[in-house]
C-alpha cells in the first residue's frame, strides 16, 4: 500500500471515529431528554397544588400545575423582552400577585405584540385585580433576573391556555410544554452516516487509485 493510501485510510478512520463519537453523544442527549420528559410528565399529571401563602419551596412546586388567589399589582408589572410567538415579536407580561399573607409571586400572564420586542402599553392589557390564577410553576431562566432578590417567591406561575377571547385584548397564554424527543435521533443517524461515507468513500478512492 502506498503512503498516500495509508494517509487517506488514517484520515478516514479519524474522521469516522469523530463522527461515531458525535453520534453516541446525540444518543446520550436523547436519553437525557426522554428522562427529563418523563419527570415533567409525571409532575404535570399530579393534582393541581393550591398556593395560599409564601410557605412553599421551589422544589415542591417546580413544573407542577398550581392555583393561587390574590390581587394583581399592575403598578409593579414587568416585561420580559424578546419573546416571540409564532414568529411574531413581542414581550411577556410579568405581573406580581399578592397572596393572602402578603407574599408576592410573579405571574406570566402571556404574550403581547411589540414591534421592537421591548416596549408595550401595559394599560391596554389590564385584567381584573382580584383573580384566581391557574398555571405551571417554573424557575426563571438565567437572564430573567433573580426573583428572590426582589422580594418575590422563587418561582413564576405561567398561565396556561385556553387563550382569552380575542375581543378582550388580553395577553395570549403560552402553549403547554412540548415533551417530544427533539432532533437528537436524526442527528445521531446523520453522524453515523457520515462515518460510513468517510470509510466507504475512502476505500473507493484507494481502489480507484490503484
Amino acid at each position: 500500500m502506498q503512503r498516500r493510501d495509508v494517509t487517506l485510510a488514517v484520515a478516514a478512520v479519524l474522521i469516522a471515529g469523530g463522527c461515531v463519537s458525535l453520534g453516541f453523544w446525540q444518543l446520550s442527549r436523547l436519553r437525557q431528554r426522554r428522562a427529563r420528559n418523563a419527570v415533567v410528565a409525571a409532575r404535570l399529571a399530579l393534582p393541581p397544588l393550591e398556593i395560599h401563602d409564601g410557605g412553599v419551596s421551589p422544589d415542591s412546586v417546580r413544573l407542577r400545575r398550581i392555583t393561587a388567589r390574590g390581587v394583581y399589582d399592575f403598578g409593579a408589572e414587568l416585561t420580559w423582552p424578546g419573546r416571540s410567538f409564532e414568529g411574531t415579536p413581542g414581550v411577556a407580561l410579568i405581573t406580581p400577585l399578592r397572596l393572602a399573607d402578603g407574599a408576592r409571586v410573579l405571574v406570566d400572564r402571556g404574550w403581547v405584540y411589540s414591534p421592537d420586542a421591548f416596549h408595550v402599553d401595559h394599560g391596554a392589557y389590564r385584567e381584573p385585580d382580584t383573580v384566581t390564577v391557574a398555571g405551571i410553576a417554573f424557575i426563571p431562566p438565567r437572564g430573567r433576573g433573580d426573583v428572590t432578590a426582589t422580594g418575590f417567591l422563587p418561582f413564576v406561575i405561567e398561565l396556561e391556555k385556553p387563550d382569552p377571547p380575542a375581543t378582550t385584548g388580553l395577553p395570549r397564554r403560552w402553549p403547554p410544554p412540548v415533551l417530544d424527543n427533539g432532533p437528537h435521533l436524526s442527528y445521531a443517524i446523520q453522524w453515523f452516516s457520515f462515518a460510513v461515507i468517510a470509510l466507504v468513500g475512502t476505500a473507493v478512492l484507494i481502489r480507484k487509485g490503484r
